[in-house]
């Protein structure tokens, strides 16, 4: 019991640290027709940077990213997989807790 206290207390001091974070794809797409796989004779290849993601009804989503951003946004993405993983240890960790625990 007191090994998965320990590593209870460990997941939520890791959870704190998983500020920044945001959901979703980072795509670049051809900035004259915004499309992935661009088919544009004229545009010289240059890109533009979208964040695509679901909201809270499943409408998705699309939110610019400027190219000076594109890093941060990429660490915020990060960060919301390393949160979702965390929470996925921490609910097993708190499911073991529970099963071990006596009644109140």
């Amino acid at each position: 019991m007191n090994r998965l206290s320990q590593k209870q207390s460990r997941l939520l001091r890791q959870l704190r640290d998983c500020k920044d974070m945001v959901k979703g794809t980072l795509n670049a797409v051809c900035a004259t027709c915004k499309r992935a796989n661009c088919i544009c004779k004229d545009s010289a290849g240059k890109l533009v940077f979208r964040l695509t993601y679901k909201d809270r009804e499943q409408s998705t989503k699309i939110v610019y990213v400027s190219r000076e951003r594109v890093t941060e946004m990429r660490k915020m993405i990060k960060n919301y997989a390393r949160f979702r993983e965390l929470m996925e240890q921490l609910i097993e960790t708190n499911l073991e807790i529970f099963k071990i625990a006596p009644k109140r």
